[in-house]
């Protein structure tokens, strides 16, 4: 069956600004498990393979959805490239938090137009890097969300915040550049993005969420990944009470896949994620929890 895909939908956030969303699902009037998506830092949901991967889980019988972050610097015009850097540098974790939220509740409205193509029993997540600490972190309290599966994932959001006479710098001039190597773009971040952290530092702690987590938790990582040290999947694993441990051999923090991705099929490496995430988000819950979940105390 061919898959439908709607592009660009705006939905409205709680931070002024829209989040603009995808579906891709095939048409057939009958419900089908969820999948959301979240990008990760300086990504956005036209990167790459994403569009890709979609379709491969829609052509698996799922329905889809990515959505690039309200305030990733991206426009609802130029949704592909960053020209509201000024949103980028007023970016937060806990925006991201709040738009997340806000794609799950518009999903799960009973008026939600396609309503009738979703089983809103069966809500997966998946987040790649940054977007799977985030996607972690939502998993640990809506209790909607029956299967996280993350991509990269780092352990401490915090981590690569400057300290000592770096961050007093920062704070006096409120702002820092960082340069997207991809675009050479200089991209601000407002000092109000480590205040943020600092205020809010418990309902980011990815340890405590993650140790919080009552659903099955599939953690990849490319053996390469030079971004997100792949000792974050130990710690990810080590933590996360019902988790199965997926190492990718010689695979980069984006399993080989790059941007623009113009080619038919995806990645080997990517398809090998794609090939063994299909069956843990396709498994029944209890299978999982009896196979993988781990009761000890000091999980």
């Amino acid at each position: 069956m061919e898959i439908t895909r709607k592009k660009n939908i705006q939905i409205e956030g709680k931070h002024n600004k829209p989040i603009l969303c995808d579906l891709f699902f095939q048409d057939d009037q009958k419900p089908k498990p969820v999948v959301i998506f979240c990008h990760g830092y300086k990504g956005f949901k036209d990167w790459g393979a994403w569009d890709k991967m979609a379709e491969t889980f829609a052509e698996k019988g799922y329905f889809f959805v990515k959505f690039n972050f309200s305030h990733n610097g991206t426009t609802p015009e130029n949704p592909t490239e960053f020209l509201d850097i000024e949103a980028f540098g007023d970016n937060n974790y806990s925006i991201e938090l709040d738009d997340l939220q806000s794609v799950i509740d518009w999903l799960l409205v009973p008026d939600f137009p396609d309503a009738i193509q979703i089983d809103v029993s069966h809500i997966n997540l998946i987040g790649h890097s940054r977007g799977g600490a985030i996607a972690i972190i939502k998993a640990a309290n809506e209790k909607r969300i029956t299967r996280l599966v993350t991509f990269a994932a780092p352990t401490d959001l915090g981590a690569k915040f400057p300290t000592g006479k770096d961050l007093e710098k920062w704070e006096k001039k409120g702002v820092q550049y960082i340069v997207n190597t991809r675009t050479k773009q200089q991209l601000p971040h407002h000092y109000q993005f480590y205040k943020n952290y600092k205020e809010n530092k418990e309902r980011l702690n990815v340890k405590n969420a993650t140790k919080k987590l009552e659903i099955p938790h599939l953690i990849a990582h490319g053996s390469n990944d030079t971004t997100v040290s792949i000792s974050c999947s130990g710690e990810l694993f080590e933590w996360s009470p019902i988790s199965k441990l997926l190492l990718v051999e010689n695979a980069n923090h984006v399993f080989e896949a790059s941007h623009p991705w113009e080619k038919e099929d995806l990645p080997e490496k990517f398809q090998y994620l794609l090939d063994r995430t299909f069956p843990f988000i396709a498994a029944e819950v209890q299978d999982l929890i009896d196979e993988y979940g781990d009761n000890d105390d000091d999980n």
